[in-house]
């Protein structure tokens, strides 16, 4: 029985999937884009910009500190930039839904303000973990409580006089780097950020794009990012690529499907973001990048995946920061896969919209595959090229999107019709993913 509120959807096996599609704007990058444009001086363009929940959340945030921002429905955005340190109280509570990304960059942003903000989100949002934040951002005197285990909601009071500091990141972390940068935005001096691996880098691109002067030296193998506090941010036209993440459903779709040439355009190919890609590439997919071009610092790519026999492979933790969250649906591509494929280093998928490790698990098995989890290694038993057996039973998304999207994909490839309980959350981040992907062959829809 349906419990109230949620939106099941059911997959249908299908017998082949063909056609071109384009990938919806890259939903990290349009966060930094709406961020870093309200704090420039003059009106800025964004093309092709999530419109998405999470990013509604984000707009509707800096509206509360005094942006101007207009968003059109196929993702063309105005914003009226208020310069550096320009962004006043907001009069009530920044609810950031089911964002973290949201929620840590403006906690970021606003430590460096004299201003106090309280920031919220859902149940699952509220959840995650914010002192990895809240740190550096006492160190550079912002007063910051966080509630119950360290999550939502948080009180923010900025600095009056904030500090530059230099920071190595304990973890692996785009979203406490960037928090540290965007803080540094408005503070007197160098801000330093030390990263021992290689995280995303889109907040880098973007400030520079915007004028920000921020340096990048590599030094005996450790990453030293330098910006220099106070700097005229200029209003910009920037066009958002295509979300990588989100391209993986239908490109590893097509991979799984027999018959099947799935052509995805647009699509961001980040060196930061490419650990899925060469992952496949290892379990021996046909996969085509076609680069088009570079925009704002960012590589844009048409990537073509064709109907593959893939083989297990074993991927190492240091991947993890390039594709951490395209680690479900490279269990799904694992799951058709001939042999026994190991994932090492996944603890940072226990704390994510949902616990994912856990929902990948608890979902391959329901799906008949033969799966476990040692500390933080995934261990996927492939079925081969045959399909999975599906389940009879609804697989539980926790209201994570990205569970929702993988659970799906595989059921084109299963036995039976997978049905998915909750798919109102795809909308966070993909809210075309029915349509884009009925649209190459598959059979999705509302169960209700």
């Amino acid at each position: 029985m349906t419990q109230p509120g949620l939106v099941p959807v059911q997959t249908t096996p299908s017998a082949s999937l063909r056609g071109v599609i384009r990938a919806p704007g890259d939903k990290s990058i349009s966060h930094r884009a709406l961020i870093i444009a309200a704090l420039a001086t003059g009106r800025s363009l964004i093309k092709g910009l999530l419109v998405a929940d999470d990013l509604t959340s984000t707009a509707n945030a800096l509206r509360q500190c005094g942006v101007v921002i207009g968003v059109g429905k196929q993702g063309d955005c105005e914003i009226d930039g208020v310069g550096i340190g320009g962004l006043i109280e907001a009069a009530d509570v920044l609810d950031l839904g089911n964002s973290g990304t949201a929620v840590r960059l403006l906690m970021g942003v606003l430590a460096s303000h004299p201003i106090q903000t309280i920031f919220s989100g859902d149940r699952s949002l509220q959840a995650r973990p914010m002192r990895r934040v809240a740190e550096p951002l006492e160190q550079m005197g912002a007063s910051v409580r966080t509630g119950t285990n360290g999550g939502l909601p948080v009180v923010l009071i900025g600095a009056q006089s904030p500090m530059p500091i230099t920071y190595q990141l304990p973890v692996a972390s785009a979203q406490v780097k960037s928090a540290i940068l965007l803080a540094g935005l408005n503070i007197i001096g160098t801000t330093k950020v030390i990263e021992s691996i290689p995280t995303r880098n889109h907040t880098e691109n973007m400030l520079r794009a915007f004028g920000a002067k921020i340096g990048s030296e590599l030094i005996d193998g450790v990453t030293h990012i330098t910006l220099e506090g106070h700097p005229e941010l200029m209003a910009q036209e920037v066009t958002v690529p295509g979300d990588p993440s989100s391209a993986a459903f239908p490109l590893v779709a097509a991979l799984i499907t027999q018959n099947s040439e799935v052509v995805v355009e647009g699509v961001g190919i980040n060196e930061t973001r490419t650990g899925l890609y060469k992952c496949l590439l290892e379990m021996g997919a046909d996969i085509h990048i076609d680069s088009v071009a570079t925009v704002n610092g960012e590589p844009i790519a048409n990537i073509t995946a064709r109907s593959s026999k893939l083989k297990a492979v074993e991927i190492s933790a240091s991947r993890a920061p390039s594709m951490i969250d395209e680690y479900p649906i490279l269990a799904a591509a694992a799951a058709c896969a001939d042999g026994t494929t190991l994932m090492h280093g996944l603890g940072e998928l226990r704390i994510k919209e949902s616990d994912r490790l856990r929902a990948i698990v608890d979902g391959l098995q329901d799906c008949g595959v033969e799966t476990s989890v040692t500390g933080d290694t995934l261990e996927v038993k492939g079925t081969g090229t045959g399909g999975v057996p599906g389940s009879e039973n609804q697989i539980l998304s926790h209201r994570d999107h990205r569970i929702a999207m993988t659970f799906l994909t595989l059921g084109l490839v299963s036995k039976v019709p997978v049905e998915v309980d909750d798919g109102s959350m795809i909308d966070s981040s993909y809210p075309n993913f029915l349509q884009d992907m009925n649209l190459i062959g598959a059979k999705m829809a509302c169960s209700i």
